[in-house]
């Protein structure tokens, strides 16, 4: 990939965002629009500069930096009054936080630090920005699974997986019949499905041996 092939990414998308721009302004001064292309024409010459570089790092990093400014953008355009973008910016830095860390990133350390992370962080935005409802479970009951998964499989005890999986799904239909509908109690009908799974396995792995 030549040089020339970056600056006419760059050319070309500066002409395009000015384009927009104009015609948004001329057209629908109240609703700005063209911030939606001028996000993916923004990917253009960053692409071509990390294919030229041959890094998936630098692309990693680029289109985050790229896809936050985005969305802090379009939260400060259309919703000033509530920070919807820092629910969305913290998975997406760990994009190049995990390219980056190459040997790091397959560790049960890294998974166990990052969920608890994950966990404090969303938990924080759950307590602090809207409190109405306990949200923070459900990206803390997803998260979860990334040490649970990675510490049996590199183990390979799946009978073992299960019976921990089955564990942190019931505590997580536990806690958000709880918290939703504490007057019906209807965590038992997925409870009583989810226990098969560690008797199936149970059966399969050590009964026919």
């Amino acid at each position: 990939m030549q040089k020339q092939d970056i600056i006419f990414a760059w050319l070309g998308s500066i002409l395009c965002i000015l384009f927009f721009l104009v015609v948004n302004y001329l057209t629908n001064p109240d609703y700005l629009w063209f911030i939606y292309p001028t996000f993916f024409l923004l990917l253009w010459p960053f692409s071509m500069y990390s294919i030229k570089h041959k890094s998936l790092k630098l692309h990693s990093l680029f289109t985050s930096v790229i896809l936050i400014l985005f969305f802090i953008t379009i939260n400060y355009v259309h919703s000033p009054f509530h920070p919807w973008f820092l629910y969305a910016s913290y998975p997406i830095l760990w994009w190049p936080t995990l390219m980056f860390m190459e040997k790091g990133r397959k560790t049960v350390f890294l998974a166990i630090i990052g969920s608890l992370m994950t966990i404090v962080y969303y938990s924080f935005l759950n307590a602090t920005i809207s409190p109405q409802y306990p949200w923070a479970i459900y990206p803390s009951f997803v998260v979860l699974w990334w040490p649970l998964a990675l510490f049996y499989a590199k183990k390979k005890e799946y009978y073992k997986f299960s019976i921990a999986a089955s564990l942190l799904i019931i505590l997580f239909f536990i806690a958000v019949n709880t918290v939703s509908s504490p007057n019906t109690i209807w965590a038992v009908y997925p409870i009583f499905i989810i226990l098969w799974w560690p008797l199936s396995m149970y059966y399969f792995q050590y009964r026919r041996n």
